[in-house]
């Protein structure tokens, strides 16, 4: 009578590493450490920030289209005319001084006061159209005044001076229809500037302030209405404080625009409204004085620095503002 042999069980030191039953033991006992696969680079990131090589034809535009005209201002507003009697080319302050002096300085002055002046008007009256449009339930009104305004926005120069000549000008259509001339009423004048300007101010502004009137919460108006406050006050206390960098920022704005306006002030008032743009259009064509090439230059100059308090004034507004409705 034979026995059949006893089994001897086996442990897991006593399998194999490749056996079933081993593996799995030691995968038990033993969890070796994993960690997580970190982001993919991307390709740009490998070949060590060469994006900004899709920048350098908008470098190279700015620098040609810009920057060169920039340096050669600054270079010619400290320099005497190339046309002048003697001494042409040397280093002079003249050119600056007599930019701010007699009637440059009324010009620069005039143009700072008609630019303000329309500024100012077209934020009062852009601000409530821009609030009607945000308010309106019908979307495609919305669309028509915001595409209106952009092609209006950009709509000034000989068009628009005609446009105006032939409306509101001495023989223009609403003139005679109105009688405006009997009661004072004259385009060539600084009033009908300003009304010009407005033209394409007004819708500028509407463009400018309407998407800070989007960021505009509800929940900023429900709560002031639950704390029984009026529309006076949550407009005095709640919108408009926050909408004043956003409105500082359309006004300086807008003051830039009519600042550098040029084409229709000087097609329709031409000298009776003395403005910079204007004089330095008089100096390079030697309308006044001949050999005053680089005062025209200086006068340049002054109207950069004016663009660049501009901007110095904007920008930090804007910021603000995004800071706040975003």
């Amino acid at each position: 009578m034979t026995t059949a042999p006893t089994p001897v069980p086996t442990t897991p030191a006593a399998t194999s590493p490749g056996g079933g039953a081993g593996a799995s033991a030691t995968a038990t006992t033993t969890s070796p450490t994993t960690t997580a696969p970190g982001p993919r680079r991307r390709p740009l990131a490998r070949l060590g920030g060469a994006s900004w090589l899709a920048a350098v034809p908008l470098l190279l535009f700015f620098l040609i289209g810009f920057g060169l005209p920039a340096v050669a201002i600054v270079i010619g507003a400290f320099t005497t005319s190339s046309d002048a009697e003697s001494g042409a080319g040397q280093f002079t302050f003249d050119n600056l001084t007599a930019s701010v002096q007699g009637g440059y300085q009324t010009a620069m002055l005039s143009s700072l006061k008609l630019s303000a002046l329309t500024a100012l008007l077209a934020t009062v009256l852009g601000l409530p159209l821009a609030q009607a449009v945000v308010t309106s339930r019908r979307g495609w009104l919305r669309q028509a005044v915001l595409t209106a305004s952009g092609v209006l926005a950009n709509f000034g120069g000989l068009p628009l001076a005609f446009a105006f000549v032939a409306t509101l000008g001495n023989a223009g259509e609403i003139t005679k229809l109105l009688h405006l001339t009997d009661h004072g009423w004259s385009l060539y004048s600084f009033t009908g500037l300003t009304v010009v300007y407005l033209y394409f101010l007004v819708p500028l502004m509407v463009l400018t302030i309407t998407p800070a009137l989007d960021g505009l919460r509800t929940q900023w108006r429900e709560a002031a209405q639950n704390n029984r406050a009026t529309t006076v006050q949550y407009w005095l206390h709640v919108a408009l404080p926050i909408l004043l960098p956003s409105l500082l920022g359309g006004f300086v704005l807008l003051f830039g625009s009519a600042f550098a306006a040029y084409a229709t002030a000087a097609a329709m008032v031409g000298a009776t409204v003395p403005l910079v743009s204007r004089s330095i259009a008089d100096a390079l064509s030697g309308n006044v004085l001949v050999g005053q090439g680089n005062l025209a230059l200086a006068l340049s100059l002054n109207m950069i620095f004016v663009a660049v308090l501009v901007m110095a004034v904007y920008l930090p507004l804007q910021r603000r503002s995004a800071r706040w409705l975003s």
